[in-house]
């Protein structure tokens, strides 16, 4: 996908997930975040979509995180999550396309890593908010909701913090069932998951067979390992136990 397809995605998003806390309001717990009300995912979201800018917009080298800051009081939240949604769009739309600055997942460029990161970030949070809201789930275009999954598994779980682990190795595929090319073959050990694009049936058959495969709509698939819509609607075939892993350790 293009930068300008993630950054729009995030302008869309965004003003949903604000639309959506508005309408729940700050003391509507989160289905997907037990521990959460409608506050404190506006505080979160708000908090990474400022710390975002500032990456973008005062390059920085070195790691960093997201700054503590005061909360709003409950009828300035949502105008405030907007006004710094509103910034991170203009950041990234006029972000230069050589912009270098820090990243923390592997991407074509610094620039395309932080439209990609906050895309995604912002869509999840907005299927919160709108289960929040008991507001029907707003679609997800199939190559947006392939690409966050591909993020998931050649991002997230590429590194050593990742908490996908098996011993002895198993072989877990992942296959969006309405999306070309849009199928991962991971092998699990007791080290870092490594994931593989096999997008034919000659690719899946050169990784051999998986102990388990997990496949529906990208939409589904993507939500779901996130841990935003339950398993039962996707098929899985094979050793149940490996969905159950990643229920309890897959999402970031």
């Amino acid at each position: 996908m293009e930068i300008t397809e993630f950054v729009e995605t995030l302008r869309l998003d965004g003003a949903l997930l604000a639309d959506a806390a508005d309408e729940a309001g700050p003391d509507a717990p989160v289905p997907s975040c037990p521990e959460w009300r409608v506050r404190d995912l506006v505080v979160h979201v708000g908090r990474i979509h400022r710390w975002a800018t500032g990456c973008v917009t005062e390059p920085r080298m070195r790691p960093s995180r997201p700054a503590e800051a005061p909360e709003p009081a409950d009828d300035e939240l949502v105008p405030w999550l907007r006004e710094g949604h509103h910034r991170l769009v203009l950041a990234l739309h006029t972000a230069p396309q050589d912009l270098e600055t820090w990243a923390f997942l592997p991407a074509p460029s610094p620039l395309a890593f932080w439209a990609r990161r906050q895309a995604h970030e912002t869509s999840v949070h907005r299927v919160d908010a709108q289960q929040a809201a008991g507001a029907p789930l707003t679609p997800l275009p199939s190559r947006f909701a392939a690409d966050g999954v591909d993020e998931l598994l050649t991002g997230f779980h590429s590194t050593a913090r990742s908490a996908l682990h098996a011993d002895p190795p198993r072989t877990l595929r992942l296959r969006a069932t309405d999306t070309p090319e849009a199928d991962w073959t991971v092998r699990l050990t007791d080290g870092p998951p490594q994931t593989v694009r096999t997008p034919d049936a000659v690719g899946a058959q050169a990784c051999g067979p998986a102990d388990c495969t997990v496949e529906g709509p990208a939409e589904q698939l993507y939500l779901t390992l996130w841990n935003r819509l339950p398993w039962d609607a996707l098929k899985v075939t094979g050793d149940p136990a490996l969905a159950e892993l990643w229920r309890e350790h897959g999402a970031p």
